[in-house]
């Protein structure tokens, strides 16, 4: 059955391509352009299949005539691909944590030793600290802020005292107040950024425990979650710092 096709709109002066065209039923959007063939230039398209067609338009052409609202679906990962995040990424990785809890820490051995000693235990020949120190020894950057609230929560502490070992691997590990963290007007999402162009936010439901992941690549949101990233990194003291201070109190 034929697609039931709208014409958006053309910049051409003489009723040629490039045009947009819409699908009534799917909303999907069809972009006409004169065919990329150069095989040096195809080359560099990412993810291109070999069934696939790229065409070469104006910018003009899709701010004027592209689609400027859309219904958000997003976009899931399973925890496989997460994972593979840690290993492929070029040059950085980021995390802002910012629940008052993980249920996944509380599930770990080492926080019942914390609760009984005081001290977090550090396994620097664990599949996580390996992959990290190669990472960081490669010249990468990985760092994280724990928002933290006042007074600390018991997960808070013990990720505070884990932080040793993060630092360990050659994270940059930080810690930023709560009050700090709203009065920055930061989020309170969960989530990590790869190599300032891709945004995987951590879902939990409410007992703490790992839901879902939601992959961003809209280079306009991604923007908005580094700027995020910055004005954390500004705010936040290193996490010895910051323990000094809390003794301190």
């Amino acid at each position: 059955m034929a697609r039931r096709l709208r014409f958006n709109g053309t910049d051409s002066k003489n009723g040629g391509c490039p045009a947009v065209h819409e699908d009534l039923d799917s909303g999907e959007i069809l972009v006409q352009g004169t065919p990329l063939t150069d095989p040096e230039d195809i080359v560099q398209l990412q993810h291109f299949g070999p069934g696939d067609a790229a065409v070469v338009v104006p910018r003009e052409l899709l701010v004027n005539h592209g689609p400027k609202e859309v219904t958000h679906v997003p976009e899931l990962i399973r925890l496989e691909e997460f994972g593979r995040l840690f290993e492929t990424f070029e040059h950085s990785a980021w995390h802002l944590e910012t629940r008052r809890g993980y249920a996944s820490d509380r599930e770990d051995p080492g926080y019942a030793k914390f609760l009984a000693t005081g001290t977090a235990p550090c396994d620097l020949d664990s599949e996580w600290c390996v992959n990290i120190r190669r990472q960081t020894a490669s010249g990468k950057y990985v760092g994280r802020v724990r928002v933290v609230d006042n007074p600390p929560t018991e997960g808070q502490l013990f990720l505070l005292g884990y932080a040793k070992c993060n630092a360990a691997t050659g994270e940059d590990v930080r810690n930023l107040w709560r009050e700090d963290a709203a009065r920055l007007r930061l989020p309170t999402e969960d989530f990590w950024i790869f190599d300032s162009r891709l945004v995987a936010v951590l879902r939990f439901d409410d007992e703490d425990a790992f839901h879902d992941i939601e992959v961003i690549t809209e280079p306009a949101e991604v923007l908005r979650y580094c700027q995020v990233r910055d004005a954390a990194v500004h705010g936040s003291l290193r996490y010895d710092e910051f323990a000094a201070q809390l003794g301190a109190n």
